[in-house]
């Protein structure tokens, strides 16, 4: 399917794996020019690379500038300077912004116990206030842009507690909540927010997540993901471009009725209304 992405213009914050990644991937297969950033510049070039050439042939496009280029940048999310770096950037390198993927990493896992006063404060910063001041320095551009479109990558702890994670299941509602909010006030402006959630996606943080829920058990990953892959009704893991496709759907014109909304991508495994 067609999504009409050629020609977009997408920021990705925190693109060099996992979901970020996914998602730029799906968004520079289907036309668009994407800028995606992490903490380490060399890393984040050598990303870009690797997911301009993963295009498919008929769509590659390798002039910088030029629909479906891809270029990376080194920003770290929780630094406002950087932020104000990496925004600049990405419209000096596309002419503007049209699309905004708004991720960060995840916060620390352990219960409530385990957690001090600093993981709390760096929880906040990292999960909910870059998402707070990317939307501040973007929204001139998606303005300037006559509207665009915002996606927020949130977790299934939004609608369900997830054991261990107290800080994920914390802090990320407050991103939900925010995006509702910000897709009213922004529908005048044209611009649509959404978020979109996974469950158990197969990335190098849920690895991490389920190397150290095995430790805690005294058994293995395989072991862990096994009996997790039971408790989905569609039976297994998902994969992160599975996620990446149905982001790009959700930031496309296919989706232009759209907004306000908090989707999972879960295999069904989130049963709560």
């Amino acid at each position: 399917m067609d999504l009409g992405l050629a020609g977009k213009r997408a920021l990705v914050t925190a693109g060099t794996s996992g979901l970020g990644r996914a998602t730029a991937q799906a968004l520079a297969d289907d036309g668009a020019q994407v800028v995606l950033c992490g903490r380490d510049e060399g890393r984040a070039a050598a990303v870009a690379a690797e997911v301009a050439a993963a295009r498919p042939v008929a769509g590659a496009v390798a002039a910088d500038g030029a629909a479906g280029a891809v270029h990376g940048v080194g920003a770290d999310v929780t630094a406002p300077a950087d932020l104000e770096r990496l925004v600049a950037r990405a419209v000096e390198l596309m002419g503007g912004i049209d699309l905004v993927v708004l991720n960060a990493g995840g916060p620390k896992a352990g219960g409530f116990e385990e957690l001090s006063d600093d993981d709390w404060r760096a929880a906040f910063e990292l999960t909910l206030m870059s998402v707070v001041r990317t939307v501040r320095l973007v929204l001139p551009h998606l303005r300037a842009a006559g509207g665009g479109a915002m996606l927020a990558i949130g977790s299934s702890s939004i609608r369900q507690a997830v054991p261990n994670l107290t800080l994920s299941n914390s802090v990320r509602p407050g991103v939900n909540a925010l995006c509702r909010e910000l897709a009213t006030t922004l529908a005048p402006d044209g611009i649509r927010v959404n978020v979109l959630s996974p469950g158990r996606i197969v990335t190098p943080r849920l690895d991490a997540l389920d190397e150290r829920r095995a430790g805690l058990e005294g058994t293995t990953v395989a072991a862990v993901r096994e009996r997790t892959a039971r408790a989905i009704p569609l039976g297994r893991l998902g994969r992160s471009e599975e996620f990446g496709k149905v982001a790009a759907f959700l930031l496309s014109d296919a989706a232009s009725y759209l907004t306000g909304q908090s989707l999972l991508v879960d295999g069904g495994m989130v049963t709560a209304l």
